[in-house]
């Protein structure tokens, strides 16, 4: 009898994400019978999440074995892949204090869950968590692939890759595949005629090549008319999803840097010093900037996953369409020998040679039986590099806070920041970092609590 792939969901309390990619997985033949060990901290979001696979597989006719755990390293034994998707300190308390006392400086924020104070905070509380599914992976599934969705990637990803390289892992996203179905959108061409090429970090990768298949099978360059689109007033046409966020501030980007980015506006204007300024009121209704945008996104999605769970519960069947992620296309090929391409976030290693070899790089990797396998980039446009490495000082910053257990570092790491430091004077940084240590005091590892200063001293 042929062994089944074991797959491991840290975070399955995330019923709805814990649905797609479970989902997704088991309506791959060579994965449909997979073992499924959905771990969590949270029993009740966890015998939902349970009642939820259960249902999933009995409409994809798997006889997959799911089982619930609330210890990890029992959850982690003898698996393959391992997916991990959590929020450490939640929407509350993390998230809001995260918005709020930056504004009480006058820092304000779109999404602050990957750059800014906000990254650098839930980077933070993160990182010793995704730590210690690496040690227990060490210990009873060292052959495994970590698949993290967690925010902030690449923070997340360069930190494992520093403490645990053994650790075979990607960081994933779905900003890409994404983006490029959006621009499809507005360009009115069906998103299978497009080719596109993409590298950089997470949430600041940009299109080196976006074009459109002609019937002669040669390709045409699509990037004079998304400019023109842009200057004649015709793109980006209105959100299909969320009409707080209009695409305006990556059309605007794409005009001075030649290429277009592939997260959206709303995390892009927080990632540079151009957008979100005080005083400048309007260049926020120029560009239609969502300020607090994140927040109010989780309070609209735990209502909505709330009525989903619901649904699901009550239902015999829970019908499954593929979603746009890559875990299951990474599954099947390093289970099967089938090739793919995902873009996946990994140790640069040279893959794009104008940043630096340890930073989290993200590009199109091929995955087979051999693993994930990234290609090779070169060199980025000058512009662009320039750009990314504003970025990445603040990625390298947390990260060295975290391996060396040096809290300096993350007061360093703010002040790097490009919308920090256009915002705000030095002692209004150090204070701002202050109070946030002491608001996340009980997600914090101790070396970085203030309130373990204040008692040894």
């Amino acid at each position: 009898m042929t062994r089944q792939p074991k797959i491991t969901f840290i975070g399955a309390g995330s019923t709805v994400f814990m649905k797609n990619i479970i989902g997704d997985a088991l309506q791959r033949p060579a994965l449909k019978d997979a073992s499924i060990a959905l771990m969590d901290i949270n029993p009740e979001r966890l015998a939902e999440s349970e009642i939820v696979a259960g249902k999933l597989a009995r409409t994809l006719g798997s006889k997959s074995k799911i089982t619930t755990h609330l210890n990890q390293r029992e959850a982690l034994d003898g698996a393959d892949f391992v997916v991990v998707a959590f929020q450490i300190g939640g929407y509350k308390p993390a998230t809001v204090t995260d918005f709020e006392i930056p504004k009480k400086y006058g820092l304000r924020q779109t999404i602050a869950d990957t750059l800014g104070v906000g990254g650098i905070m839930r980077g933070l509380r993160t990182v010793p968590h995704l730590w210690s599914i690496c040690e227990d992976m060490m210990q009873v599934c060292p052959d495994a692939i970590l698949l993290q969705y967690v925010n902030p990637m690449a923070i997340n990803t360069w930190a494992i890759a520093e403490k645990y390289p053994q650790i075979k892992q990607v960081g994933l996203c779905h900003s890409v595949q994404g983006t490029a179905g959006e621009l499809a959108r507005d360009l009115d061409i069906p998103y299978e005629e497009i080719r596109y090429r993409s590298a950089g970090i997470n949430h600041m990768a940009f299109f080196l090549k976006f074009e459109h298949r002609q019937k002669d099978g040669s390709y045409r360059d699509l990037y004079p008319d998304l400019v023109r689109g842009y200057r004649e007033g015709r793109f980006p046409k209105p959100s299909s999803w969320n009409p707080r966020c209009p695409n305006k501030v990556r059309y605007e980007m794409l005009t001075r840097l030649g290429y277009f980015v592939t997260e959206s506006s709303e995390h892009f204007a927080e990632y540079t010093p151009y957008f979100i300024k005080e005083g400048r009121e309007d260049l926020i209704e120029k560009f239609g900037i969502p300020l607090d945008e994140y927040p109010v996104r989780c309070v609209e999605q735990i209502a909505k996953w709330k009525d989903q769970a619901a649904e699901y519960r009550k239902a015999d069947e829970i019908k499954v369409e593929q979603s746009k992620e890559y875990a299951s296309s990474i599954m099947n090929s390093v289970w099967t020998g089938e090739p793919s391409v995902i873009y996946g976030n990994i140790r640069n290693n040279g893959c794009i040679t104008s940043l630096p070899d340890n930073c989290a790089a993200e590009v199109p990797c091929l995955v087979d039986a051999s693993g994930i396998q990234p290609t090779y980039i070169g060199d980025l446009p000058p512009q662009l590099t320039a750009l990314i490495r504003t970025n990445i000082n603040v990625q390298e910053l947390t990260v060295a806070a975290l391996v060396h257990e040096n809290r300096e570092h993350l007061y360093h790491a703010a002040m790097m920041d490009p919308h920090t430091a256009a915002e705000l004077d030095l002692d209004q940084i150090w204070s701002m970092v202050d109070d946030l240590l002491v608001a996340h005091d009980d997600f914090l590892p101790d070396w970085a609590r203030l309130t373990q200063q204040v008692k040894s001293a």
